[in-house]
Order: C-alpha cells, then structure tokens, then sequence
C-alpha cells in the first residue's frame, strides 16, 4: 500500500473484470461480449472518420448521436446522455442522483460495479435479497430509501423483472431516481423506455457494447426526462466535457442504423443460447431462465470451482463468483455455434 494514497484509494476495493488473456488462445465465454464482429457499416464508417481530423477534439455534446438515439427510441434529443460505456454512465449517475446518509437499494446478487461505485462515492447502500430463484423481490424496493438502481436482466442470473414490478417502484419512489440498467435488455427482455414520458424519476442505461458488437469502443447512454439529463451533463461537465471520441462517435451512429445487422446477431445469439440451454440441462445442469446473452449454470453433482478451473485447463474461460449463495454456479457467454459446440464438448469430457 503506497504512502502516497488518499484514504480513498485505500479503502477502496476495485471492480475485477473478466480475465482477459494474452498467453494463450482461448474460447472466451467470460465477459459477455458479442461473438459477432461490428456490422460492416460501422468498419466502414471507422475506416472514414479516421483522417486528419482526428486532431481536433469531437463534438462535446454527441449531437448527431444523440439525435439518431432519440429517433430510434421516440424521445427528444435532450432526453439523451452519452458516455464512454454504460459503466462510465452509471458512474455519473451514482454522483448525479444519490446523496450521503440516504442508502439506496439495489439486489444482493447483480452487478458487482454498484457497490465499488457506491463506496468510492460514499454513498451508503442496502441490499434486497432475491428470491431463491433469483427473482426479484419488488417489495424490497418499495421502502423508503436514496434511490434504487435495477439492471434487467439482472446479472450474473439473467433474470428478468415484468414491466408492472418496475412501475410500483417507480410509483413507490416518486420523489427518488429509479435507474433501470438495460444492458442485455436485447437479448428478450422487456425495456421500459417507453416509461419515461409518464415516470420523470426513471433512468434507463444502454451499452452498444453487447447487442450491437461495440465492446471495444466504449459506447453507453442513458435516457430519461429532459431534468435527469441535465443533471447527468452538470457532472460530465465537471469531469470530462469530450467523453466520446469522434470514431466511436460515427462507429455508434452507423451501429444503430444498421438494424438488420443488430436483428441478425441477436437472434443468432438467442437461438445458440436456447440450444445450449437445452443441451446443459440434458447433462444434469440446472440453468436459470435468461433472458441475457448469457446462462447461469449449476449441476448438483460437481462444483462449481472445479468445473471452471478444470474448463480453463483445456482452453475454455467461463465466469466463477466465489460469494455466498452463487459459489456454485458459473456465468457462461453465448459465443458462436462453434464455440458453444466446443464448450459442451470439454463440459462433458470434464464430468464424464
């Protein structure tokens, strides 16, 4: 521990992301990202920005990616906020709309980023406790609390929540900002951003980093009424005023034209996913209904621990949480068919 730390550096406990290797070549199934490369147009569109303009600094504001988002989701450009990844936007958010000495709530298993950003901001937080399937429990979020924050589908578990759970929160919390983290909301889940004309207390955070093939470029947003938005650019402001730079800017825009593409790839996903769900539960797996480009997996014969050790000994990388009530399941992305074929080839050499 260096001398040279602020006490919050020191207390601080970091967001460990999925191991990203360099040794060797794996079938990565460990980050949730898309086993499809970007649509052609957004190369195209990379391959064109990246000229000698790129000396000069990109629009601070996003417009013509703002404008494209609001047209594709029918809401007014000043209902849209950009950043560097969802991840850089709840960032934001956790500083925009929360306060000291009032604990928001979010679930006790779902995105290990909130509690880090809670504790780097100091924000005092409470846990709701899923349900033993993993659903989650709506009444814990309809006490008085700072704010909630509920990604849906939920992560690791890939559960989702019904509409009409999210509208007695939102209804519950009228005076306190409800933030919806849509990440894999693409993959069959069912966004709520048709919410926010009725709700101004409702937030939804995107990424193009999964369903449109973006994770290498860092692209979120976040979309709300016009009030939210301006207190998400008072602290970018405050921050970094050129959160995205101009190739990710044009590679965003073209990503979000390219529907066709964006359709292809997601049903792809979901097609492997259900056959592979349906392949695991024939070995003995129990897996948790998704609704994610991902599936949490148990099988009551072997642990956990050692299927994902043993998997990464022959060239597999799936996600293991050693924390209490998950320490037996394992996250696995939806790659390619290929992939996904290759994985239930070492799943059942390992228990076999």
């Amino acid at each position: 521990m260096s001398k040279y730390w602020s006490s919050i550096t020191k207390s601080v406990e970091p967001y460990v992301c999925g191991e990203q290797p360099k040794d060797k070549k794996y079938i990565k199934l460990n980050t949730n990202e898309s086993p499809y490369g970007p649509s052609p147009k957004v190369l195209n569109a990379i391959k064109s920005t990246a000229d000698e303009n790129l000396s000069l600094y990109p629009d601070p504001g996003c417009d013509k990616l703002r404008e494209v988002i609001s047209c594709y989701y029918g809401l007014g450009k000043d209902q849209i906020f950009v950043g560097n990844g969802s991840d850089e936007v709840l960032a934001m958010c956790f500083m925009a709309f929360f306060n000291k000495g009032e604990p928001i709530i979010f679930p006790d298993i779902s995105y290990s980023f909130y509690p880090v950003y809670a504790n780097l901001y100091n924000i005092d937080y409470k846990l709701a406790k899923l349900n033993e399937d993993f659903s989650i429990p709506v009444e814990e979020f309809l006490t008085k609390n700072g704010g909630v924050v509920l990604p849906n589908p939920n992560a690791p578990t890939g559960k989702c929540i019904e509409t009409e759970g999210i509208k007695k929160i939102l209804k519950s919390n009228q005076d306190k900002v409800v933030i919806i983290d849509e990440a894999y909301v693409d993959f069959g889940g069912n966004s709520v951003v048709g919410l926010i004309k009725s709700y101004p207390n409702l937030l939804v955070v995107q990424t193009l980093s999964k369903s449109r093939s973006l994770a290498g470029l860092r692209v979120g947003f976040a979309l709300g009424q016009e009030q939210l938005i301006e207190g998400l650019n008072r602290i970018k402001n405050s921050f970094n005023s050129y959160t995205v730079n101009r190739v990710s800017n044009a590679a965003a825009i073209a990503a979000i034209e390219d529907e066709d593409y964006f359709k292809k790839c997601v049903g792809k996903i979901i097609d492997t996913r259900e056959l592979t769900v349906s392949r695991l539960k024939k070995l003995g797996f129990k897996v948790v209904p998704s609704k994610a480009n991902f599936i949490f997996i148990t099988n009551p014969e072997y642990a956990a621990e050692e299927l994902f050790r043993k998997l990464r000994e022959k060239g597999v990388l799936v996600r293991y949480f050693n924390k209490e009530r998950i320490n037996n399941y394992l996250r696995v992305s939806i790659g390619s068919e290929k992939d996904m074929d290759i994985f239930i080839e070492k799943i059942e050499e390992i228990i076999k």
